[in-house]
Parts: C-alpha cells; structure tokens; sequence
C-alpha cells in the first residue's frame, strides 16, 4: 500500500504476507479465513506463540459457500493450537500485525475473484486505532497493554475499555457440525459459479412446444370387438386397428402452425447441441416474445376454425365407420352383440345402435381436442452444471460468432 493514499490493495496473499513479516502480536477479524492467511498465522503461533493470536470469524457453512473463507483454514488453525473465536453476522475486516494494521472488505468468491492490485479495498488504521482494537478483540493484548502503559491515565483509559462481545469460541463439536453440512452440500467451484454470472445477464434456455394442434396426427382406435369382424384386406389394413380422424392435407392441419414455429425457432433460438438444447440472446428475447404473441393469435384463430368445422369431420369420419363395418355385424353377428339379443336375431337398427355403442366409448369429442391446443414457452437460466460442460462456450461461439464472448 502506497504511503500517499488513503485506499490500499488487501488480497489473501498480501495478508499472508504481512503476517509472515510480523514478529509480534496478530490480530485477524473477518467473515472467514483462506488457507494462505491461516498457514501464514500458524507459522506465526510456532515463532511466538498461539497466546498472542487473535482470530475472529463467522464460522457458518452459509458463509463457506459464498467464499468468505475455507473450513481448510479454520482446520490449519485449530491444528496448531490457535483458538479461533466465532462472531456471528462478522462481514467487516481488519488484520493488524506487528504495528501494522487495516480494516478491508472481505471478498465473496462467490461474487468476485480475489483482488488484484487494481481493487482498492483496504484502508490503513493508525496507532491509536490499532491499539483499540487490539484491546477490545483480544483479551491477552488487553493485559499487556495496561502493562506497557507509560501512565496511571492510560491505565486507566485501557481498562475501561469493552471487550467486543458476540463470540464463542469454535469448539470440536461446532467444527463438526459445520464441516459435515459442507460434505452433505459442498460449495460450488467459485470460479465456475462467477462465469455462470457472466452468461446469465445475456443467454436463457428456451424450451418451446406446440401440444395438440395437430389434429391431422389424430387417431382413432377401432374398439377391440369391433377389430374381430375383419373385412376386405385394403380396407382391413387401414382400419384393423387405427382410422385417421382427418386426412393429413385437410384444412384443419396443423402444418402451417408448425412451419411458422419452426421459423421461429430458427431465427430466435440457437441449438448448442443435443446436450445442450435451444437458447435465446436476451438482448433479442423482447423481439421473440412479440413474434410468440402473434403465433398465439394465429393458433387461436386456428383453435376457433378446428372447433366450429371439426365435430362435422368427426361425424363424417364416424358414419363411415359404422357404414363400413354394419354389413359386417348383419352377417356375422359378434357374440358381444348377440348376447343382448333376446331373439338371438339381429336386425340393422340393433345392428346400427350396438356399433354406435361401441364408438361412443372410444370415439374423441372435439371438444376434447380443441381444448388441449396450447403453446408453452419455459425459459431456464444458465447453470453451474450447464457451464461446466468441457463444450458448452464452444457451442455458444458457434451459434453465435458475432458476439465477443472472450
């Protein structure tokens, strides 16, 4: 740090630094510690002593996960015998060693890397301000102080000075704890979790369906007493077990709504491969979500038309049906039918009626097919396990080379 300026640079081997150079007394209060500072304060306890370290962190597995530190660093100090004391809710900074001292912003690894010497994010304490602190953060500090005191007033002043409050120390079992809650749940890689940060303000998954408008897929299956008439071999092949409910070139097709949603898809959403899926620039996603609003008025228009023309195809396709397979009951009556019969005589009104039975168990609404037409658009935000795909940012260049993504 520049002895002209009032803002300085602090990064966990800057810290690391310090320390090692320090031949006195350390004071480190932060949301968590890394594994350099931590080897760096326990190389500094088998110098001087463990007595004369003061550690102050938010032991808590919710601030490991944002990378305010390491359960590894907070395991280094305990292993050399430091105390390390947790102070719930801590989110400032301040390591004072060896007459030297500032209080920093911690950085969340999570949120951004650790500081290079651009980021300034520290600012130097004076002597007297170190001093305070020392005292109030560490009790054996506090005892020296008053015996170094050069005054009756001093004494007296350091004294009545509070030691800060809210801290337990973090015991076996607490460690534990917090230690097994990250093996259950481990952090993300922090590295990885940034990058998902840099994708999500420009790129979105798109998951886009068109469901039941294709009413030209539609079939009808023939009721299983109705298949075991049989009938002449080129009728019988397209009506044994299936019957189409309208012809695939029929004014009802679905094939006009399905040639512009595949425009669409074309020209807004970019495949990066089978794994990978459909995504839009969001940038670009005001214009797809206005050519979607004119895609839904079509396929209402078309939902309107398919309902007030489609129970006629419905009952066109059903009388030839029936027509079809009636002769078929005459001659040959199905035993289904005749044990209604008391008779045991079949006429072409019962004939009729038995067939007209068996249909309308299985025979489709239109109702029921128009109501089941919907467009449904999802989007899904990029992800840790999407970015962490060897192939994922060479899919995106490639689906988009006119965007600098380096």
């Amino acid at each position: 740090m520049s002895n002209d300026s009032l803002f300085g640079h602090l990064s966990s081997k800057r810290i690391a630094e310090i320390i090692n150079n320090s031949k006195g007394p350390i004071c480190y209060a932060a949301p968590g510690i890394h594994d350099g500072p931590a080897q760096a304060i326990a190389d500094a306890a088998s110098r001087f002593g463990a007595e004369l370290i003061t550690v102050w962190i938010d032991f808590d597995d919710r601030v490991l996960r944002m990378g305010y530190g390491s359960i590894d660093g907070v395991k280094i100090l305990r292993e050399a015998g430091i105390g390390v004391l947790n102070a719930p809710g801590l989110r400032s900074a301040l390591i004072i060693a060896d007459g030297e001292g500032y209080t920093f912003s911690p950085t969340p690894l999570y949120l951004e890397a650790d500081p290079g010497e651009e980021v300034r994010n520290a600012l130097k304490l004076s002597k007297d301000q170190m001093a305070e602190a020392l005292v109030r953060l560490s009790p054996a500090a506090k005892v020296i102080a008053i015996a170094k005191a050069s005054s009756p007033e001093e004494k007296a002043h350091i004294s009545q000075l509070p030691t800060e409050g809210r801290s337990v120390p973090v015991d076996k079992e607490t460690f534990d704890m917090v230690d097994d809650s990250l093996k259950e749940a481990p952090p993300v890689k922090f590295d990885v979790a940034r990058q998902v940060r840099v994708f999500e303000p420009y790129l979105q998954y798109v998951e886009l369906h068109l469901y039941g408008a294709a009413i030209q897929r539609h079939k009808f299956a023939i009721p299983p007493n109705i298949q075991e008439l049989g009938g002449s071999e080129e009728i019988e092949g397209r009506l044994r077990t299936t019957f189409a409910l309208i012809e695939k070139r029929d004014k009802l097709s679905s094939k006009p709504l399905d040639d512009e949603l595949n425009k669409i898809r074309k020209d807004y959403l970019k495949s990066l491969g089978k794994d990978h899926g459909r995504v839009v620039l969001k940038g670009t996603k005001p214009n797809l979500e206005k050519r979607l609003g004119e895609f839904r008025e079509r396929l209402k228009a078309h939902k309107e038309k398919v309902k007030a023309e489609l129970q006629d195809h419905l009952d066109t396709s059903r009388k030839q049906i029936i027509d079809y397979y009636l002769p078929r009951v005459i001659e040959t009556p199905p035993d289904a039918l005749l044990g209604q019969q008391p008779t045991g005589k079949v006429s072409e009104d019962a004939a009729r009626q038995w067939i007209e039975q068996e249909f309308n168990r299985f025979f489709p609404k239109s109702e029921s097919l128009v109501n089941g037409m919907t467009m449904e658009v999802r989007y899904k935000d990029v992800t840790f396990e999407t970015l962490n795909r060897e192939d994922f940012l060479k899919s995106v260049k490639k689906a988009y080379p006119l965007v600098d993504w380096d």
